[in-house]
């Protein structure tokens, strides 16, 4: 096989992309900045630097999960970091695993494609009136999972 293949790339309809010799890699955002979710929070910038630096150092990434289910971990996270828009990761199914290989088949068919986050605040300002939004200022990031219905609305496999 020539470097030129092994370089190629399969590009779907909805900007997903996967290595033709890797199967199962995908990117997208897990959380998108400023964003107010179906659970009245709001991520600031800067709130995952902290916990992500920890995790990094500490040579633990967080947990690629199927629908928060921490029982279902179905791969890994190769790449977690914060950019202008929010939090953006690279990942890989581990298609040996039954549920990964289920998610894999679902993300190729466009059947899936949200992202969200497990998290514990560490930091947030809310407002005194009822139903005021919660702006999260420091989150520890403890798992990303591939969901159907994400909290934040912009959090999605993509490219």
């Amino acid at each position: 096989m020539t470097e030129e293949h092994k370089k190629s790339f399969i590009k779907m309809n909805f900007d997903l992309e996967t290595k033709s010799q890797e199967k199962g890699l995908f990117k997208g955002y897990a959380s998108i900045f400023d964003e107010v979710d179906s659970q009245n929070d709001r991520v600031v910038r800067g709130a995952f630097q902290k916990s992500l630096q920890q995790a990094i150092n500490a040579g633990q990434m967080p947990k690629m999960l199927w629908q928060h289910n921490e029982k279902e971990l179905i791969g890994l996270w190769t790449t977690i970091r914060e950019d202008a828009k929010g939090l953006y990761v690279e990942g890989k199914l581990l298609t040996d695993v039954v549920k990964a290989k289920e998610a894999h088949a679902l993300i190729q068919e466009k059947a899936l494609d949200g992202l969200s986050i497990g998290y514990i605040v560490k930091q947030a300002l809310r407002g005194k009136e009822r139903g005021a939004v919660r702006l999260l200022t420091e989150v520890e990031v403890l798992e990303i999972s591939l969901v159907t219905f994400p909290a934040n609305a912009g959090a999605r496999i993509s490219n």
